[in-house]
């Protein structure tokens, strides 16, 4: 396991603020959204859809405290591309977005230094305020948005979106979540692409290697994986990036690439200050500085894709490497139930494991 203490390029101007949102392209989004409010503690936001003047895009906004996510599904049989994305993802990840300063700048250097920029900057605004935006590609179908606010947004959201149609009265009998903000965002590589994606961001978007930790840490008896960590300048946005390692079996990293049809967000860890209210079967790690307390969830959808993290912190910035190999053997069972725990063969392919 290595930290690492060189921040890397300073910015000459602009600068990553935060994690501001993460959309999600899912085929029912208002049945989406509603699950998160009703297992995960969520409520009700924002909307975008026919009655507010978006005719081929549905979108519902949810937040608990500071996270928010946004639920987005077609509205029209013609919709290619989100249509495709389905059909070969499933439901999952399609946005990470990050509040900035100077969108303009960082876009322009990004470009300059290789990355695809999916949307140049452009502005969006309503009587709320006024907010300037841009698209930056990153691993496979995966982007990245840039939001930066042109004045002080007065809005629920973003500019473009009403508030919810409807609020479920039930939410307010439910025990509370205690989820705060958004700790990190993983993402799963196929085999050999972890270095790359890492250098892209420590490139294109100017972040560094704040963590790392290879398949001689992280393993069990069948599996196992490596795992870079990269950060913005200000160490406000963690993204950890992971890659499959050779073992007797198929990694839970692999599976994810397999089901995911390659890479994308595997999970989403949520920030709290009391685990122990929020949730039970807790994972404990730490140092002589300090520790953290972690659980996750099974996967939220029917693939074997996307779950949640639950984290809390006590002075401790690592990322639960000594949970590791207990999560792996959790996960294994489920593979094994799926399946998809299976041995590799001298070949290099792979067989089920009776």
């Amino acid at each position: 396991m290595t930290s690492y203490t060189d921040k890397g390029e300073k910015h000459a101007k602009g600068k990553f603020v935060k994690f501001h949102h993460v959309t999600f392209w899912v085929g029912n989004a208002k049945q989406a959204a509603s699950f998160y409010c009703d297992k995960m503690g969520f409520e009700a936001l924002a909307y975008k859809g026919l009655e507010t003047g978006s005719r081929e895009v549905v979108s519902h906004v949810i937040r608990q405290d500071k996270i928010m996510f946004v639920f987005e599904s077609p509205l029209n049989p013609g919709n290619e591309e989100m249509g495709e994305h389905l059909i070969k993802h499933g439901d999952g990840v399609k946005d990470i977005a990050f509040q900035v300063e100077d969108c303009d700048f960082l876009i322009k250097t990004a470009k300059e230094r290789g990355a695809v920029i999916v949307k140049e900057p452009w502005v969006e605004q309503d009587s709320q305020g006024r907010v300037k935006y841009a698209v930056i590609q990153t691993y496979g179908d995966t982007t990245h948005t840039l939001i930066e606010y042109l004045s002080p947004y007065k809005g629920l959201f973003l500019p473009g979106y009403n508030k919810p149609l409807f609020r479920d009265p039930l939410l307010a009998t439910l025990p509370p979540g205690g989820l705060n903000f958004i700790d990190h965002i993983v993402g799963n590589q196929p085999d050999d692409q972890m270095v790359p994606v890492s250098d892209w961001y420590q490139k294109c978007m100017m972040f560094h290697r704040f963590w790392s930790i290879d398949d001689k840490q992280i393993h069990t008896e069948y599996s196992s994986l490596r795992s870079i960590v990269v950060t913005n300048y200000e160490e406000t946005i963690k993204m950890p990036i992971n890659e499959p390692a050779m073992g007797k079996k198929i990694s839970q990293i692999q599976e994810y690439v397999d089901y995911n049809g390659g890479p994308g967000v595997q999970h989403i860890a949520l920030n709290t200050s009391n685990i122990i209210q929020a949730e039970l079967k807790i994972l404990v790690d730490f140092d002589d500085k300090g520790y953290l307390l972690q659980i996750f969830t099974k996967p939220v959808q029917d693939r074997p894709t996307l779950f949640l993290e639950v984290i809390q912190r006590n002075n401790h910035f690592g990322f639960g490497a000594g949970n590791f190999k207990s999560l792996f053997e959790a996960i294994e069972k489920d593979q094994d139930a799926r399946g998809n725990l299976t041995v590799l063969t001298p070949a290099g392919q792979a067989k089920a494991f009776n």
